[in-house]
């Protein structure tokens, strides 16, 4: 299959992962509520340190100081801690859907609660990396940082189904890894057509609403313009991230055998035709 038909494929289960937001408009709530969760946490975490060290605190936190890194793996830690943790919560709810049940907000939030020693591991394997990476760097130049990027891909690439694994399988968070990569190793590759689609669906929403309505708005007032454009963009991407995470837990089941697809959009052959199928070619394939 070439590559304009796996995108068409990827745009089809991104419309189709859409309609499933539309149905249960709860699902939107994960990141929406994620992101400004996060912003609070960290804006805390901030406050407090500037409330400790005052306008000294830039000073202190050099880059690449030790203060610098404590900071950057705590960060790095609540940071994945509480998207995971809302993702997870979004996994349990579009399972419902799929089978069936009325997803809601509070159920998902609860079921996140009886996962949070394995959110708690993975959130602190996760920091640990991007603190590796953020090491890599600052301190081997330019060489360091197409190290660290090619780093930050794979990592991405192998992670792409943990969420669902860590919501469902009892493991901890290494044996969450590697059944995330094996999954993407052994059975589908890299996503093409999914990445284009939801990149596509974020740029025509941001193009759409965003934009004119906040050059209106600027016109008006530049400071209504901006915080109204910042507010769109950022329900925009909230739709995008909650679809997303509904494509990846479809995915999840399906390979899992725990498949209850009834909406004639999420068909078997076109979620095959959406990846691309590694041939092993021996033992390091």
């Amino acid at each position: 299959m070439g590559l304009f038909s796996r995108i068409g494929k990827g745009w089809r289960l991104g419309i189709a992962s859409l309609k499933v937001i539309k149905k249960n408009k709860q699902l939107v709530l994960f990141p929406i509520i994620s992101t400004l969760f996060l912003l609070f946490v960290i804006g805390s975490f901030m406050g407090l340190a500037y409330a400790k060290w005052g306008y000294d605190y830039p000073e202190m936190v050099q880059e690449g100081s030790l203060i610098d890194y404590v900071f950057a793996f705590i960060t790095y830690l609540i940071s994945y801690f509480v998207i995971v943790f809302f993702n997870v919560g979004l996994v349990h709810c579009t399972r419902m859907y799929l089978q069936g049940e009325k997803p809601t907000f509070k159920a998902g939030v609860q079921f996140s609660m009886t996962r949070i020693p394995a959110i708690l591991g993975w959130a602190t394997l996760s920091a640990t990396v991007g603190l590796i990476i953020k090491a890599i760097q600052e301190n081997s130049g330019t060489v360091g940082g197409i190290i660290a990027s090619i780093i930050g891909i794979v990592w991405s690439i192998a992670t792409f189904f943990v969420v669902p694994v860590l919501a469902y399988e009892n493991v901890g968070p290494v044996e969450a890894l590697k059944k995330s990569g094996k999954i993407m190793k052994e059975k589908w590759g890299e996503s093409i057509g999914a990445t284009f689609s939801f990149g596509i669906l974020s740029f025509l929403g941001m193009l759409l609403f965003a934009i004119p309505i906040g050059f209106l708005l600027f016109l008006v007032h530049p400071v209504l313009g901006i915080t109204v454009g910042i507010l769109i963009v950022f329900f925009i991407q909230s739709i995008v991230s909650a679809s997303e995470m509904v494509f990846i837990t479809t995915i999840y089941q399906q390979l899992t055998g725990d498949s209850a697809l009834d909406e004639e959009d999420w068909d078997a052959n076109t979620i095959d035709d959406l990846f691309i199928q590694k041939k092993k070619k021996g033992i390091f394939s």
